[in-house]
């Protein structure tokens, strides 16, 4: 799992809307300095190196201990999501030291490439049949740009004794959803909420969100009413404010001057976007057949009319802007009343901009059920893997690993252990919010995961973000005709792939 990079995406989409270029899917962080330099200032020889592949990525640092003579090695390969910023690979590196110190027989090696090399590195390896051991940390984007190429831990899991029943049921799931076995233990989990700000509702005169989940709400005029995204989408308007004190409800309310949102949903991919709405997948029952999920359509609709009809949501413009939105997420700005999204993007969360009156509440339900989009890393083994037993050793070893688990900034998914670790994630703020909806969140994950495998995965994901793109920085669209032109090119890239 990658974090922050809604804002990036979206530039990288704009851009590549602008030149008409093909972009890579899984950019996640702008171009680096010397990126930059050498765009700008092209050195004389540019012009007949145009042709010239690439030069192969480096790798990164191994760690420091060496195999004894007999040792198995178990290659540790990184980074398909995160785990690649250099303070990380120090610690990763020891941990596999340590490991080496305390497991005679068994050497493990840490390698890997930064996150925008690691995915086309990892190809390059198994297409020639030298393949790494273990791979992680990894969501499940990451891994399901290689399915069907993990093994099904269910037999190793069963010989080691490990109750899987210390998980939550919608975790233990994620990892058997495609029917090949249980790919994955569940290790790090990322559950969803809705963000708020309490005094952006006191100001309006409106109740908080409830911190219920499957919850009622009680609007301005006594009424109740279920705790959907119908009723979000009224007080979203009442908490949508311009420059001159009016609301979204009233008609001096000016769409060009707005100084405070009321509703932000995760949008830094459509998939996401409607998974909120409700679990869904994009590729049909059948294997080969593209399908826009109901509740996702429903979603996207919504999405599109809170940017142009609305107005209680950014459009793209201003979504990108720094001054509205400097740290990826325009809530952790105190620009927005209510945002949906991650447990991780608390990382922005700063008193001197969003403020200390922010809190968590339940994702609203559509339909009547409620779905709280998830993510979350976990390690995996390879199919082609020469010793599983040793590669399922090491598996263990670094899923209880408290360093590592703290490194990647995730919730443990061991429930019992879930109380301890938000406390202390969130007794660093001054605040206290009520961080116990998070952990009660999970049990309303996506499952099927937004994320699920599609056939011409890093394509389909260019498409989704091609449209999501257009949709946030064109008004007057007919999203009817925009989703199908949308699964039709899906269709075709995959009939293609």
């Amino acid at each position: 799992m990658r974090v922050g990079t809604g804002r990036f995406a979206v530039l990288l989409a704009v851009l590549a809307l602008m030149f008409a270029a093909c972009s890579q899917s899984t950019a996640s962080s702008a171009p680096s300095s010397s990126t930059a330099v050498a765009s700008e200032q092209p050195s004389e020889s540019a012009a007949s190196s145009e042709s010239a592949s690439p030069p192969p990525p480096t790798p990164l640092p191994a760690n420091e201990s060496q195999a004894k003579p007999g040792d198995v090695t178990i290659r540790w390969y990184c980074c398909l999501g995160t785990g690649d910023a250099p303070e990380q690979v120090t610690v990763e590196r020891k941990v596999a030291d340590d490991f080496n110190a305390s497991h005679p027989g068994i050497h493990l090696q840490f390698e890997g490439y930064v996150y925008a090399a690691a995915a086309d590195a990892l190809s390059v390896q198994l297409g020639a049949g030298s393949g790494p051991d273990v791979v992680g940390p990894v969501g499940v984007g990451g891994a399901e740009r290689f399915k069907g190429q993990w093994l099904d831990l269910q037999p190793y899991i069963d010989k080691a004794g490990i109750d899987m029943s210390q998980y939550p049921e919608s975790t233990v799931k994620l990892y058997n959803a495609g029917g090949e076995g249980q790919l994955g233990i569940p290790y790090a989990v990322y559950p969803s909420v809705l963000f708020y700000k309490a005094d952006m509702f006191k100001e309006a005169g409106l109740k908080e969100p409830p911190h219920q989940w499957n919850s009622t709400y009680t609007m301005p005029d006594g009424s109740t009413r279920p705790w959907d995204y119908d009723t979000v989408r009224e007080i979203a308007k009442i908490l949508t404010v311009d420059q001159n004190g009016h609301d979204a409800t009233e008609a001096e309310f000016d769409p060009t001057k707005i100084a405070q949102w009321g509703f932000e949903p995760q949008r830094d991919d459509l998939r996401q976007t409607g998974a909120y709405f409700g679990a869904g997948a994009l590729l049909g029952s059948d294997g080969k057949t593209a399908q826009m999920p109901e509740p996702w359509v429903a979603a996207w609709k919504q999405f599109y009319e809170g940017i142009w009809t609305d107005h209680t949501s950014m459009t793209g413009a201003q979504f990108q802007t720094t001054d509205l939105n400097p740290a990826g997420y325009p809530f952790c700005a105190g620009k927005v009343a209510m945002s949906t999204n991650y447990l991780w993007s608390t990382y922005c969360l700063e008193d001197k901009t969003t403020g200390t009156d922010w809190n968590m509440a339940a994702t609203p339900a559509y339909k009547g059920k409620t779905t709280a989009a998830f993510n979350a890393d976990t390690f995996r083994i390879l199919k082609t893997s020469k010793n599983p037993d040793q590669a399922f050793e090491v598996l263990q070893y670094l899923l209880a690993n408290k360093d590592l688990l703290e490194l990647y900034g995730g919730t443990p998914a061991i429930e019992s252990q879930q109380d301890a670790h938000l406390e202390k994630v969130f007794g660093a703020y001054s605040q206290k919010p009520d961080w116990k909806v998070a952990k009660e969140g999970i049990n309303f994950a996506d499952v099927p995961n937004f994320e699920s495998y599609t056939p011409a995965y890093s394509q389909t994901f260019d498409i989704i973000l091609k449209y999501g793109t257009k949709w946030q920085t064109t008004p007057g669209l007919n999203l009817d005709t925009e989703i199908s032109a949308m699964k039709d090119e899906i269709q075709a890239a995959w009939d293609a792939s």
